[in-house]
């Protein structure tokens, strides 16, 4: 009987975990667990002695269908104990901002100039952007490379404002933005396993990224969330109740 599903073309690492997590699943007899149940499994396994941890993630599929532009999922959650991972942040504002926002630590901040730099450069090193209202109508020089990077500054996610110390503050916080992709999946990080997270704190992470999903259900959408797993870098996934 076989619970999980192996990837091919894998690692002996993470062949090994696969053994280990279908056998406690054969054991149990279920192919979904509990979120601490997984996690407490995945603390356990062979994983790689990276300096600061395994990152984990939480995958959603979706009963949508991704050509609907009315059945389009698209919301964030600032996950109550961060991602474990320094966000570079790069801010579009007016001129008279510049200085003020440098002082918040973001990465890289500017007015035209910063629009001509990755213009001429055509390179996203960065992972989020924010801007000022008056900005997004300069944005369409650099539309196309933000867009196709998924950092395209957008209000829904809340990217877009006068309030940048508040929303550069979120980010920094936790805050994630999340989409479906053409598969009608969902994916993100919430963690890491090293000695900044608590099982309990990513629980908490875990949980509050299903709820900040399910609150984003399209009112078009009839069978939403499909299911839900957990995975690291070298592990298979842990479907999750």
């Amino acid at each position: 009987m076989t619970f999980i599903t192996k990837r091919p073309g894998r690692s002996k690492k993470y062949s090994a975990n696969y053994n280990k997590i279908q056998e406690i699943l054969v054991a149990k007899n279920t192919a979904t667990l509990g979120i601490e149940e997984a996690l407490y499994i995945f603390e356990g396994l062979d994983n790689p002695n990276f300096k600061d941890g395994s990152t984990l993630e939480i995958h959603f599929k979706l009963g949508i269908n991704p050509t609907k532009s009315d059945q389009f999922t698209r919301g964030s959650v600032v996950l109550p104990h961060g991602t474990g991972k320094s966000v570079k942040i790069v801010a579009f504002v007016n001129p008279e901002n510049v200085e003020m926002v440098k002082k918040l630590g973001v990465y890289k901040v500017g007015s035209d100039d910063l629009i001509e730099e990755l213009k001429a450069s055509q390179k996203v090193d960065f992972d989020i952007a924010v801007a000022q209202p008056d900005m997004m109508k300069k944005l369409p020089a650099i539309a196309r490379l933000l867009g196709t990077a998924g950092v395209m500054p957008n209000p829904k996610t809340g990217t877009v404002g006068d309030n940048l110390e508040e929303m550069i503050k979120l980010i920094n916080a936790g805050k994630v933005d999340f989409k479906n992709d053409k598969s009608s999946n969902i994916h993100f990080r919430i963690g890491k396993f090293n000695k900044n997270f608590t099982t309990q704190q990513l629980v908490a992470n875990a949980q509050a990224a299903i709820d900040a999903v399910e609150k984003a259900k399209p009112s078009a959408a009839k069978k939403y969330i499909v299911s839900i797993h957990l995975a690291t870098a070298m592990s298979p996934s842990i479907r999750i109740r």
